[in-house]
């Protein structure tokens, strides 16, 4: 009953499938191991962003790297207490504040390194932010990536003088007269009454949309797998049905004939007598 399989139209469905399957499989597994390696990535970033481990100088942190992104580092200097700036519109723990970013001026004679000091409920107001501290300190804190405009969930052009929307050199080079390093600091212990800014991963090390693509790309691949197998199984049973009915004699409906179509009138040749009345 299944010998056809042995013949020439069935040995290249045989073939097919036999090589469709393990190459879905294969490409399913593929999209699945780079999901699985986004997850790692991401779990890495923020267990290294929940780190407080032993402080290192910056320089030792420069230039910075999806693994230097979440170190504690530390860095003494002095603040430029005459260019403090606020950051509106950043949200803590579900409420909308402002960032208190300030300029230190390393001792080293190093960029200047901007430092948000603290986060503070409510409408961006200098009034309410204490005044850093004077002279010669140290600061620790973890080290942050500059930030870009389409990850900022506030305000980002439009602001008031003395108001910023993006921590980062592109945007401070036009407010400050010296120049600055290409990343910020939050510190670990924040000043009363502003609370500390918690240390957030570095970006494209996240759970975003291209990772779910991996896994749906996956589902997909799977899908296509089963379906092949489903396919050669449905076309055996149709042949053997096929087979079966031909030895029974059973013949398959005939398609019905079609219908006449009407004739048309055709119109008289020029010169020939016209059809009586």
């Amino acid at each position: 009953m299944y010998r056809f399989l042995l013949t020439p139209r069935w040995w290249a469905i045989n073939v097919f499938a036999v090589l469709a399957i393990p190459v879905c499989l294969i490409a399913g597994m593929w999209q699945l191991g780079r999901f699985e390696h986004q997850v790692d990535n991401h779990r890495q970033a923020q267990e290294q962003a929940e780190a407080t481990g032993a402080p290192r100088p910056l320089d030792q942190l420069l230039p910075l790297t999806t693994e230097t992104v979440g170190e504690q580092a530390e860095v003494t200097g002095t603040f430029d207490a005459g260019r403090q700036l606020l950051v509106p519109g950043r949200r803590l723990e579900g409420e909308t504040g402002f960032y208190a970013l300030a300029m230190l001026r390393p001792s080293d004679g190093s960029p200047a390194l901007p430092v948000v000091r603290g986060w503070l409920p409510g409408t961006a107001d200098a009034g309410r932010v204490p005044e850093p501290p004077a002279g010669e300190v140290t600061v620790t804190g973890a080290v942050q990536a500059p930030e870009s405009p389409s990850e900022v969930e506030g305000p980002t052009d439009g602001l008031p003088s003395g108001q910023l929307g993006v921590i980062g050199a592109a945007s401070l080079i036009n407010v400050l007269p010296y120049p600055v390093t290409d990343g910020w600091l939050t510190v670990r212990d924040a000043e009363e009454p502003m609370r500390a800014v918690p240390v957030t991963a570095p970006s494209g090390t996240g759970l975003d949309m291209d990772a779910f693509q991996n896994l749906g790309y996956t589902a997909e691949w799977f899908v296509f797998a089963a379906f092949t197998v489903f396919m050669w199984f449905r076309l055996v049973r149709r042949e053997v049905e096929q087979r079966r009915d031909a030895e029974l004699g059973i013949a398959p409906p005939q398609p019905a004939p079609p219908m006449p179509r009407p004739r048309e009138d055709v119109p008289a040749r020029s010169g020939s007598p016209a059809p009586p009345a």
